[in-house]
């Protein structure tokens, strides 16, 4: 496997082109790769880049959680672009990032609550083609979260596999966001973790 995306990036050009690399360098230090991909369909990457927005702007999942459930979805998925972005996005807002790093292997370190791996595993099982959401840990994550915040979850979870298989689709990969800022590699699963 390459590194190199499905679809060669494009010039990004325009006035919209002028904002979105605008917001990109402020945001991420530069303009990422996948955003000149995007750039081909316009329409979907203001879409896409907007609804991101909104989901950022929620506030029934606590940041913590809703960032584990947003990682540990990415990794079932394997997108690598979003799991960086995503650890680059939890440092910036000052989540814990030991336990950030930890997500693709969440079942293993004891660093997470109960409540975590819960949510960790809801993800995980959202993520799954078909889903494997059992009664159990919603009734669960019901009772510990509350409705509005277990519907964020859900809906989160479903952002993030638009996003995570868009992007795994297109050979979207990785951009070293997160060791441009000095943060430690990501863990990756062992044998029996990925086997579970």
């Amino acid at each position: 496997m390459t590194n190199e995306t499905r679809i060669p990036a494009t010039k990004i050009t325009g006035v919209y082109g002028a904002i979105v690399k605008f917001a990109a360098r402020k945001m991420m230090g530069h303009v990422p790769d996948s955003v000149g991909v995007l750039w081909h369909n316009q329409a979907v990457m203001k879409d896409a880049m907007g609804i991101g927005r909104k989901v950022e702007g929620w506030r029934e999942l606590k940041p913590d959680l809703a960032s584990y459930a947003a990682m540990a979805s990415a990794a079932t998925i394997g997108c690598s672009f979003c799991l960086d972005f995503n650890y680059f996005m939890a440092h910036n807002h000052g989540l814990d990032e030991t336990k950030v790093r930890e997500v693709p292997r969440w079942r293993e370190p004891t660093v997470f609550t109960t409540l975590e791996r819960q949510v960790m595993e809801y993800a995980e099982a959202a993520s799954q083609t078909p889903p494997a959401v059992t009664d159990e840990l919603s009734a669960v994550l019901l009772g510990e979260l509350g409705p509005a915040a277990l519907v964020e979850l859900a809906a989160r979870v479903s952002f993030m596999n638009m996003t995570a298989r868009m992007n795994v689709a297109l050979g979207i990969h990785s951009e070293e966001f997160a060791a441009a800022c000095g943060l430690p590699p990501l863990t990756v699963p062992s044998a029996d973790s990925a086997a579970a």
